[in-house]
């Protein structure tokens, strides 16, 4: 199997570099002119807590692997949500008939990818890793987690299996038959991220404060609505089980929950979101908005009303114009969205 990592960034370059080191023919594609260089000179290096590895990639951007005018077999989508559309549309022409994209994203980036090149072209993948591009060929790996594969129309398929193979190389991925109930859980827990990205506080020192625990579960309850007015069974993941949450709250399980997960954040080298980094770090727009107005919109045209996710965007959005600080007040204001 030949496979075109499309991003290598955080979760493209974690999966892709396990990959390369279980002997798969694995092709880098980047917009990151610096980082391609680098990757192609030194390798692409990923690390860990408590050890680091090397491995020898080939890299392109995207105009140097189109002037190669090879055919793109296996492809791993892993660019961020508001540049699927453009990154899809750029080698929609190298795919054969038998070629297939999966979306290591977050968000539904799946809908998108199928609007450009068809669901019989596309498979649903939820990835849960803790990774983050530091520099031009490093990315730290900062916490496992879990990874599933699943056809859009929920059939087993001979295609799912191999990549199950494949990923074998990299870790326990799984396949499901419920993809959207992985990703629709994702969002929920992800929504819950993002209010923590909008101050600098640690994820685990988040989630062991019980002051904020109505704020975040009010929050994945917008989200986990939306799924449920679908017709989307939420499924659980590391240590995330939004049924305590939703339809039925449990709150002795859901406060149990935040600190067992403050509790494996605490072994995670990342302590922060991407969304955070993104803010913070990088001085760049993040994918929040693509991540959630999806769902608003699917709240809506279901006759929900979502104003703490509504709030939550716009804040994201003020805070990447410099027009808000990250600070812990950010959530006393959200707070004001559902009293």
């Amino acid at each position: 199997m030949n496979i075109t990592v499309i991003g290598a960034g955080a979760i493209g370059g974690v999966i892709g570099a396990y990959l390369v080191k279980g002997g798969y023919n694995v092709t880098f594609i980047d917009k990151n002119e610096d980082h391609v260089h680098a990757m192609n000179e030194n390798g692409l290096t990923i690390i860990e807590k408590v050890q680091q590895f090397t491995v020898k990639v080939k890299a392109f951007t995207v105009d140097q692997f189109l002037e190669t005018r090879e055919t793109l077999e296996t492809v791993f989508l892993a660019v961020k949500a508001q540049h699927t559309v453009e990154a899809i549309e750029s080698v929609k022409d190298r795919l054969s008939d038998d070629s297939y994209v999966v979306s290591f994203q977050n968000g539904l980036c799946e809908e998108e990818i199928a609007s450009v090149i068809g669901i019989e072209k596309t498979i649903g993948c939820f990835v849960n890793l803790f990774a983050d591009y530091l520099e031009p060929g490093i990315v730290e790996y900062g916490g496992v987690g879990s990874v599933y594969l699943g056809e859009l129309d929920g059939r087993e398929s001979k295609r799912l299996a191999e990549l199950i193979e494949v990923l074998s190389s990299w870790g326990d991925a799984k396949s499901t038959n419920n993809i959207q109930g992985f990703l629709w859980s994702k969002l929920a827990y992800g929504a819950v991220l993002t209010a923590t990205a909008t101050t600098n506080m640690e994820i685990a020192d988040f989630f062991e404060d019980a002051v904020y625990y109505p704020l975040v579960t009010s929050i994945a309850i917008e989200v986990l609505q939306v799924a449920n007015k679908k017709g989307i069974f939420t499924e659980s993941f590391d240590g995330w089980t939004p049924n305590i949450l939703y339809p039925e709250y449990q709150k002795e399980k859901v406060d149990a929950q935040f600190l067992e997960l403050a509790k494996k954040l605490r072994g995670y080298t990342k302590t922060r979101t991407g969304i955070w980094r993104d803010l913070a770090v990088r001085k760049r727009k993040t994918e929040v908005p693509q991540q959630l107005n999806p769902v608003i919109l699917e709240g809506e045209k279901l006759g929900l009303s979502l104003p703490l996710l509504t709030r939550l965007v716009e804040m994201i959005n003020e805070i990447e114009e410099g027009k808000r600080p990250l600070q812990s007040e950010n959530l006393e204001e959200l707070e004001l969205a559902f009293k």
